[in-house]
């Protein structure tokens, strides 16, 4: 019987096995805590996810902090996904989701639709502290803030205000619930994926990963390295360079590569010949004087209110908001006087689902790993660098993760960031794909942690965003190559690849 195929025997009958200990801070404790597989019903998610109607699930039972032992556990909600394949490969593939925070059963369609389960199984976990797993790190007081904000100035001092009171007040709740913040972070992260695989009594498995679950996948190489026969590494966020600094120089690498893709295709270069000086007017016009309208969100309903300002702007280019193909005519549109497409891509924001995305461990992981020895300066100057001339106030923000300095004052946990910074260096077969529209994890990063990787395969992917794999046929034809030979992939079809036509508007 195929190793794969065995591992859902142990989901039937499972026994505790030791679990892996993360690193604890200096002078503290590492004890060995016993971690546990225990079956359960699969989730039930609002929107059903046809997989789940046959996998096996259960949950991963670990300590919450692996440095203070007899103190609460979690649990993590575990999918295993059967194989397609009448003859299945021996290894799985497990999945770490992005975010941090991210739900991974909802990304289960995209990893199907991508082939991940077509020849071997497919292992889902829900990380620490998000959907499905006790304690859930949501925060439904930031949701209704997100919601809320698409309304108000990006920057604005009010803005800041009424974020740290939601950040605040999850706190407060989670903390007065005995959740040890500190307990989540990638460290303990990549113990419950070490913890996990020996409980499932797997003797070795395939790691695939996209954005933070790059930063986790390589975490784990690092820390735990028995029973790794390949990484596949989606959307690189390298462990030793993932500040908040950084984040302006991907945002600049991925807007970059958009504007100069659309300055070697003829028809957009003669209609739109320099989006970049197009956007810096915007940026600093609506900063100075932002627009307000209403607009309907994309999936329906009532119009809404929205604020359009400089840092608004830019948070919906690196957010994705807009196709790339569109991202050159919307911002012609912009300037004449058109806002629509950008007045849209903001409303969608005031629909959130809240309750899904566990805002919790975002901050843990962020303050604890990403903001430590830098400063509000250090993002400014980093800022300026990336777009030299646009208003200090739009700059002041690192993309994506607005106030983070204040917040992290408020979420109030250790750093962590001289254990988390190290680069992972290893023989273990990895492959590296990048997109090169990619906005937030700018594609040259990638670069940087290959180089530790002495058997790995870099890929670049033209015209693509954030998350490849699911986006391009190509990526998904190289990720299943390098699962059945990981150290000879077949890349071969990205050669010669040009990014989608852009979006052509009449004069």
């Amino acid at each position: 019987m195929a190793a794969g195929t065995a591992a859902l025997v142990f989901l039937a009958a499972p026994g505790p096995a030791p679990s892996s200990v993360a690193s604890p801070l200096p002078g503290e404790p590492r004890p060995a805590v016993p971690s546990r597989y225990v079956p359960a019903p699969c989730p039930a998610p609002p929107q059903p996810i046809a997989a789940l109607r046959t996998a096996r699930c259960g949950f991963l039972e670990a300590p919450e902090n692996r440095s203070r032992p007899g103190r609460r556990t979690v649990r993590l909600a575990v999918a295993v996904i059967p194989v397609k394949s009448a003859r299945p490969a021996a290894d799985p593939v497990v999945f770490m989701a992005g975010g941090p925070g991210g739900d991974a059963f909802d990304d289960i369609p995209f990893l199907v639709d991508s082939g991940l389960n077509k020849d071997r199984e497919l292992i889902v976990m829900a990380q620490r502290g998000n959907l499905y797993s006790q304690p859930n790190l949501a925060c439904p007081e930031m949701d209704r803030f997100n919601a809320q904000a698409v309304g108000l100035r990006y920057g604005a001092r009010s803005t800041e205000r009424l974020l740290l009171r939601a950040v605040k007040e999850c706190r407060d709740r989670l903390t007065a619930g005995g959740v040890d913040l500190s307990a989540y972070n990638t460290a303990e992260n990549a113990a419950d994926f070490a913890d996990l695989r020996k409980a499932l009594g797997i003797a070795q498995w395939d790691v695939y990963g996209y954005s933070y679950g790059t930063d986790l996948a390589l975490t784990y190489l690092r820390r735990h390295p028995d029973g790794i026969r390949a990484v596949a590494l989606d959307s690189l966020t390298p462990p030793r360079t993932a500040t908040l600094p950084w984040t302006w120089s991907s945002a600049q690498e991925g807007i970059g590569a958009i504007f100069e893709a659309c300055a070697a295709e003829p028809r957009c270069k003669n209609r739109y010949p320099d989006p970049a000086r197009t956007l810096t007017q915007q940026v600093r016009r609506l900063e100075a004087q932002p627009l307000t309208l209403d607009a309907s969100p994309p999936s329906g309903g009532k119009p809404v209110k929205v604020v359009l300002d400089g840092g608004a702007l830019l948070d919906l280019l690196v957010g994705n908001a807009l196709p790339a193909k569109d991202v050159p005519a919307a911002l012609e549109e912009l300037s004449h006087g058109h806002p629509e497409r950008f007045a849209q891509a903001r409303a969608a924001r005031s629909v959130q689902d809240v309750g899904a995305f566990a805002h919790g461990l975002t901050q843990s992981v962020a303050c604890s790993e990403w903001a430590p020895g830098y400063s509000e300066s250090d993002v400014l100057k980093a800022g300026r660098r990336a777009f030299p001339g646009w208003p200090d106030t739009v700059l002041a923000q690192p993309p994506q993760l607005p106030f983070q300095y204040a917040a992290c004052r408020v979420w109030d946990v250790p750093n962590r960031a001289s254990s988390q910074r190290v680069a992972t260096v290893s023989s273990v077969p990895a492959l590296v794909v990048s997109g090169t529209f990619d906005t937030k994890t700018g594609a040259s990063w990638a670069r940087d942690a290959a180089r530790n990787l002495s058997r790995s395969t870099a890929v670049r992917i033209p015209g693509i965003g954030h998350w490849v794999v699911p986006q391009s046929p190509c990526a998904q034809r190289v990720l299943a190559s390098f699962l059945a030979r990981p150290t000879a992939p077949d890349t071969g079809c990205a050669d010669g690849l040009k990014p989608q036509p852009f979006t052509i508007t009449p004069r």
